[in-house]
């Protein structure tokens, strides 16, 4: 059943575009975007350390760092599992008061909903709603959503149409997923009426990665979304909500893989089960890996009493000489020491990052490189996952999985799969060309402008004027207490 909005507070729309950075916003590629710009406002975002999607949202609605929050990658190494924990979902992983709380703290009756948005499962919003493909018995992997509400599900689908999760991530991977998203929000918006509603729409993430941020489709891509965008916002208009855009990274552009897995393997650190199916990574058996996200690694080490206890100092000297002497490698900072004031990173960022989940050294890639997770030595020995849609088994992100494998070979190949999987027949879905070298833009971990490849927020209303140039700039920790403001304040 739905619950009417709280009268007391007001209506907040905070929708999280993917990798949007500010010297994107021009009337020609994005006119709605740029006219909530000179309605209200628009600045440069700092994301927190590392600027990767889930660090970034868990930040966005607790207001703390990753040290705070916990949430210091987009997967951590979970030595219980002896797994490394990719792309979770549900709320029980964060630590802090969360926005939506903080709203109902003032006000008890004010709603709100969560779209897509990380770790919103399971949480005390009112409504949640998120991509959960379903496994066959088969191995098919099918479209599905989680909902907290199954009849709000239901109505939603019978409307939309099933949520094209292919086009959500892999080498379908677009505009697409993000319009149904949108849809999905607006019949949300007209349906419930929340007080507070966070959406996450990744669309301008894809031709990014693939071609680079300033490459023609990325733009074709921001004008595609954008012409969706227009739509919602006279809804929102309608509606009486404010609106807040805001990115959680942005992207600069990238022409060299760094396989720091495979330095640490030669160097007989990382071990390895010789399965039949390749050689598969054995964390809490190796001595050191790295977890390995666009231009940021996690290094775990194991210590002198196991996993938990500290590492041996002279292993740590022995892992940074190691790593940075590696190509395209340009900082390592190790836990517990102070940071580098002249480094990539500020002090208070890299002192951001020392959770408990995160490594004893993290790795930080020269503005053109990016790391790969690859750590096997020998391609006939590589997992059979290699060239599969696989985030959940692979120790780290996987860029790849955007490219389908190349020329006429790759079209049939994929043709057979899906028959194969139409048919009820077991087969990997190995479709991928799993070549780093095609990947051309990755997530910004120091930008070198924020303007140029930082993150963004704007607001349908005015913010505090301040300095020009990157002094301007927010913290996307900042969004929660701008949330508040607009909520609790309505009268800007």
């Amino acid at each position: 059943m739905s619950t009417p909005p709280s009268p007391n507070t007001g209506k907040l729309l905070i929708l999280n575009l993917a990798a949007l950075s500010s010297w994107e916003l021009n009337e020609e590629d994005c006119p709605h975007l740029w006219a909530l710009a000179q309605r209200g406002s628009a600045r440069p975002a700092r994301a927190p350390a590392p600027a990767l999607t889930c660090p970034s949202h868990a930040s966005m609605i607790t207001g703390l760092s990753p040290r705070e929050h916990g949430v210091v990658a987009n997967g951590w190494f979970d030595p219980t599992y002896s797994r490394v924990m990719s792309w979770q979902r549900s709320d029980q992983v964060l630590n802090g008061e969360r926005l939506w709380e903080a709203m109902r703290a003032r006000d008890p009756h004010a709603t709100s909903v969560s779209l897509f948005w990380r770790f919103c499962t399971h949480s005390s919003c009112d409504l949640t709603l998120t991509e959960r493909p379903t496994y066959f018995a088969n191995g098919r992997k099918g479209a599905d959503v989680y909902a907290s509400d199954p009849a709000f599900k239901r109505a939603l689908i019978k409307r939309l149409g099933a949520f094209p999760f292919f086009h959500f991530w892999g080498p379908k991977a677009g505009v697409a997923s993000s319009v149904w998203i949108l849809k999905a929000l607006a019949y949300t918006l007209e349906e419930r009426t929340p007080n507070l509603a966070l959406c996450y729409a990744p669309g301008l993430d894809y031709e990014g990665q693939r071609f680079g941020p300033r490459a023609p489709q990325a733009r074709a891509a921001l004008r595609e979304l954008d012409a969706h965008l227009g739509e919602l916002f006279l809804l929102t208009e309608r509606l009486g909500y404010e609106v807040m855009v805001v990115s959680d990274y942005g992207f600069t552009e990238v022409n060299t893989p760094i396989a720091l897995n495979r330095a640490l393997r030669r160097a007989g650190h990382v071990a390895v089960d010789e399965a039949v199916n390749g050689d598969l990574l054995e964390p809490n058996a190796s001595r050191a890996f790295a977890v390995c996200d666009n231009q940021v690694a996690h290094v775990y080490v194991r210590g002198a009493q196991g996993w938990g206890s500290a590492p041996e100092p002279a292993l740590l000297d022995e892992l940074s000489a190691l790593l940075l002497a590696q190509e395209g490698v340009r900082a390592v900072y190790r836990r517990g020491e102070p940071a580098d004031p002249n480094g990539p990173l500020s002090p208070d960022e890299v002192a951001g990052l020392w959770h408990e989940r995160a490594g004893a050294l993290c790795v930080i890639a020269e503005p053109n490189a990016w790391f790969t997770y690859e750590y096997w030595l020998d391609e006939a020995r590589a997992p059979d996952f290699k060239h599969c849609v696989d985030i959940f088994n692979k120790p780290g992100f996987d860029p790849t999985e955007m490219f389908m494998r190349p020329g006429l070979g790759g079209v049939l190949h994929a043709a057979k799969r899906f028959a194969q999987l139409k048919l009820g027949i077991r087969a990997p879905f190995d479709v991928i060309a799993a070549e780093p070298s095609m990947v051309r833009g990755a997530r910004a971990i120091a930008p070198s402008s924020l303007r140029d490849e930082g993150a963004v927020i704007m607001t349908s209303w005015p913010l505090d004027e301040g300095d020009s140039g990157e002094a301007e700039a927010c913290a996307l920790q900042d969004v929660k207490a701008l949330a508040l403001q607009a909520l609790l304040n309505p009268a800007h």
